[in-house]
């Protein structure tokens, strides 16, 4: 007959287990060569987005706060999508957790929109009445010009697009 000490002491002894073998990453308990790699083939996919959105953070602030170029209101919104991208998928990369993609999907599509419109801002596409831009600095100028054709906003939609694919990749290796 069990004593109520051995209950508290075994039982005690197998929540402790639980709760250490619920903290491993997924890949600790998975035997499936398959399983892993998936697992690492979305750790680097989900790692090189994390390396361009640094990229794009850093140079952002490159741009504007060494070269002195100015930054438009539809800029700040499009570095409010991506700055955060820098956490967040940093998060996501120590323990590897595949769910982050949602989070930092929602940021890529907010910033790809507002870079798009930016984008076709530029290219006279979109009429003059809802420009958004009309005070301080214009959301339509183009300060730096890459290769001719080049600009800050373009590369900011390549950007977001970019991180976007390497996350859409991400969540069907997951999925599959």
């Amino acid at each position: 007959m069990l004593k109520l000490g051995q209950i508290r002491k075994n039982g005690g002894c197998l929540l402790f287990w639980c709760f250490f073998l619920s903290l491993l990453p997924n890949r600790y308990c998975v035997n499936n060569k398959n399983s892993e790699q998936k697992i690492q083939t979305g750790w680097a996919l989900l790692f090189v987005a994390w390396i361009v959105a640094t990229i794009a953070t850093f140079a952002s602030l490159f741009f504007s706060e060494i070269m002195g170029v100015p930054v438009c209101k539809l800029c700040w919104y499009q570095r409010i999508a991506m700055y955060p991208l820098v956490l967040v998928l940093a998060s996501a990369l120590f323990p590897y957790d595949p769910k982050v993609v949602r989070v930092a999907g929602v940021l890529t599509g907010v910033g790809w929109l507002i870079s798009m419109f930016q984008v076709l801002l530029i290219a006279g596409v979109i009429p003059e009445n809802i420009r958004p831009c009309v005070q301080g600095i214009p959301c339509s100028e183009t300060h730096i010009s890459l290769l001719g054709f080049l600009n800050i906003p373009l590369l900011s939609l390549l950007t977001f697009s970019l991180i976007g694919i390497l996350l859409f990749y991400t969540h069907r290796k997951e999925s599959s």
